[in-house]
This record gives structure tokens, C-alpha cells and sequence, in this order.
């Protein structure tokens, strides 16, 4: 192969031939041969060449990156997208004078998913949409119940809890999944499992920090009145932290843990739905449950209405997490559907430390050192559990996810579909 041109006069019988061949690399890579006139050189520039191909290979490598890559891009970005949703619904239900609660949040981002999730069911004519098979619409219905109890216990939470606490308590989804299954589908529950479980719920008591176990010191309490609240850090952030006392802090735990096991048990369900629905149709029925149950609850309580907001900053939050939820859903899909289930697991476990940055950013707050080890229990045995579980397989067409299979990662079982 040669990059400039070949001299073919002194060849016996070339002289008087149509032309004289040469040989070049066209763009595509591929050699190709060229007729020169009769008696006529082609000679090309070697060091002009030479640059034309380096600039050829950065152009592939670039590529040969992206096309690696752009799945853990999209699951990054996912994971962006939720910790600033959990800022958003935190801002809304504790950094203003007039509260938002959970259900209000709820609907707001159920409503957003559902209402998108109906239109592209109906433009791809999905099968079985909307109410999915008659003989499994009552598993549907018991797993949008779960996914909504999930998702309620988390919101409510961030009423009392750092968005770092809530989310690292998130993590527990694999070691409660792995328990929930074995009661309920019989699946194997392993010694390491529950070595791992004791571990991650043990990790749960350091971020609770019951007042029995972990007594508040003198100089640890703030010097006014309120000595009984307990405040993580100084503020120094752009919104004052909201304090919670030890059993309102208790309390959000204990709720945030339930809610693993929501999510769990949402996830099981969809062991036993299997592929007899379309993944989007699961999606859409927890996405609609939660918008119908959330309103009722609002208009039947007498202490809960729907509030309005007052300015502009609440009514781009509101707006935004029901824009961040559908992104946030979509973005897991595209991901995972691209990447290996093993990097991309990693990758979710960023979420904490873009929680970390939004609670020392806007609240100006650090966890404190009993926290952080906790997170670290709870992270570690989530990836442990992960690790002893089998492989997927590796064909993937059209992954749909949502929250509780993506915190899964590998465990999560691979749905296909084709349009």
C-alpha cells in the first residue's frame, strides 16, 4: 500500500499502456487504483497524506469513544436529573414559607409521566394498551400500588432527611429485594445475602442515629432554646437548613426504609408478570396509580389541598420535576439499553455524591462522619449483593427500566420488546 504514487515506466511493456496505475487510500480506507495520463506522473504530497490520515484516526478513535461510552453518558445523566428532582421536591416541602406536601409532588411528576407515556404507547401502538392482558391487569394494579408506596415513603422523607441520607437509604432496593423474593417467590436467600443485609441495615442506624444509641453531647447542641433539634453542619447555604428533631429524624428513616421495600416488592411483581406485558404498560399503570391515589388522598383529607404556587421559583420547580421525572425515565431506558448492566450499576451509585454537592451547595451542609460510614455500609453491601448475582444476557433490544429495576442494575431482569 503506498500514499503517494508508483513509477511504473521502467516496467518492460508499461510504456505504452492506457496509463500509468497507481495506487492511493481513498477516504473510506479502502485502496484504490487511479489511471494517470499517458506519459503523466501522479505524485501526492507524502506529508499531506500522512496528516490526512492522523486526522482520520482521531475522527475514529472520537467515534470508536462515543459509541463506548454514550450509554454510562445517559445513565449519568439520569442520575443528575435525579438528584435534582430530590432537590426540587426537598426545596418544595421545607424552603418556603408555604409547604408543599409529598402527594401534591406526586401527582405533579406522575401525571407529567403518565400523560407521556400514554401518547407514545398510543403513536407506537403498543399491544394491549391501555389496561394490559385481562389475566394479570390485578398484578399490574398490586404493582402500581407498590411502586406508589415506594415512591410516597421517599418523597416524605426528604420533609426531615439530607437529600444524601435519603438517597444512600435508596440503595437498600437490592438487599430488600433479595428478601422480599425469597418470601415471596422462593428464590434463594444466601449467607452472604443476609451477612450483607445485616451490614446494610446496620449502616441504616448510623445515618438514623437514634437518640438511645447515639446520646446528642453538650457542646454537640445548639445554644438557643431549641436544644432538642438536631442540625448537621452551619448554614452557610443559599437556603436556611431545615432542622428536625430526633424522632421526626427517626420517623423519615424508618418511612424511607419502608419505602425499599415498596420499591422491592414492586420489583417482584414484575418477576411474576414476566414478559406478558409490555414493560411501558407496568410503567404507565405505577405512573397512573400514583396521579389517581395521590389526588384522592389530597381531596379526602381535610388537612391536605393542593397548594398554589406564589412565585416564579415555585412554580419552575414544580415544573421541573415532572420535566426531570420523564428525563430521568427516559435517560435510564436509553442507557441501560447501551450499556453493559455492570458499569452502569457503578455508575448509579454517583447519585450520592451529586446529593453531597447539592446539600453543601444550597443548604451549605455536610453529613456528619457517622453518615458518611453509614452511606459507606449501605453502598457496599448493595454492590456486593450485585456481584452474586448471575450474569444477564447480553442481547438487549429496547430495554424499558424505571427507578426500582435501574437501582437493581444487574439483578434487574432483562425485558425486550420490538415496536
Amino acid at each position: 500500500m503506498s500514499y503517494g504514487s508508483i513509477n511504473e515506466r521502467g516496467v518492460p511493456g508499461r510504456e505504452h499502456d492506457a496509463g500509468v496505475r497507481s495506487s492511493q487510500v481513498g477516504d473510506d480506507g479502502v485502496e484504490n487504483e487511479t489511471v494517470s495520463p499517458i506519459g503523466g506522473e501522479q505524485w501526492v504530497d507524502d506529508s499531506v497524506s500522512t496528516k490526512h490520515e492522523g486526522r482520520r484516526t482521531v475522527c475514529q478513535e472520537l467515534r470508536a469513544f462515543y459509541e463506548r461510552n454514550i450509554g454510562l453518558f445517559f445513565v449519568f445523566l439520569a442520575q443528575v436529573f435525579a438528584s435534582l428532582m430530590a432537590m426540587a421536591t426537598r426545596l418544595l416541602e421545607t424552603g418556603f414559607e408555604k409547604k408543599f406536601h409529598a402527594l401534591q409532588i406526586i401527582f405533579v411528576r406522575m401525571f407529567a409521566t403518565a400523560a407521556l407515556g400514554s401518547l407514545y404507547m398510543w403513536y407506537k401502538n403498543v399491544p394491549d394498551f391501555p389496561l394490559g392482558r385481562r389475566e394479570i391487569r390485578g398484578l399490574l394494579v398490586l404493582r402500581g400500588l407498590a411502586g406508589f408506596t415506594g415512591l410516597f415513603c421517599l418523597y416524605y422523607s426528604l420533609s426531615y432527611l439530607d437529600i444524601a441520607d435519603s438517597t444512600v437509604i435508596t440503595f437498600l432496593v437490592p438487599t430488600t429485594t433479595a428478601i422480599v423474593c425469597f418470601i415471596v417467590l422462593r428464590e434463594p436467600y444466601t449467607v452472604k445475602e443476609a451477612i450483607a443485609g445485616f451490614i446494610a441495615f446496620a449502616g441504616v442506624l448510623f445515618i438514623a442515629r437514634p437518640a438511645f444509641l447515639f446520646p446528642q453531647h453538650d457542646e454537640d447542641k445548639p445554644q438557643d432554646d431549641s436544644s432538642k433539634l438536631f442540625i448537621v453542619g452551619q448554614p452557610k447555604g443559599m437556603v436556611p437548613e431545615m432542622p428536625a428533631t430526633p424522632a421526626q429524624r427517626s420517623f423519615a428513616v424508618i418511612l424511607a426504609v419502608i419505602g425499599t421495600f415498596g420499591a422491592a416488592s414492586a420489583y417482584s411483581i414484575i418477576r411474576l408478570i414476566g414478559k406478558r406485558a409490555h414493560s411501558l404498560i407496568s410503567v404507565n399503570y405505577f405512573a397512573i396509580l400514583a396521579t389517581v391515589v395521590s389526588f384522592l388522598v389530597i381531596m379526602v383529607v381535610p388537612d391536605l389541598h393542593f397548594e398554589i404556587p406564589e412565585n416564579a421559583v415555585q412554580w419552575s420547580l414544580l415544573i421541573s420535576i415532572g420535566i426531570a421525572g420523564f428525563l430521568l425515565q427516559f435517560l435510564l431506558t436509553e442507557g441501560l439499553q447501551r450499556e453493559k448492566a455492570g458499569r452502569a450499576t457503578n455508575l448509579i451509585y454517583t447519585q450520592m455524591v451529586f446529593a453531597l454537592i447539592i446539600e453543601r451547595v444550597v443548604w451549605g451542609t455536610t453529613p456528619p462522619i457517622e453518615s458518611l460510614f453509614g452511606s459507606a455500609l449501605i453502598i457496599g453491601s448493595a454492590i456486593w449483593v450485585s456481584l452474586q448475582k448471575n450474569k444477564p444476557p447480553t442481547e438487549k433490544k429496547d430495554l424499558v427500566v424505571d427507578e426500582e429495576r435501574s437501582l437493581l442494575g444487574a439483578n434487574a431482569p432483562t425485558e425486550v420488546r420490538e415496536d
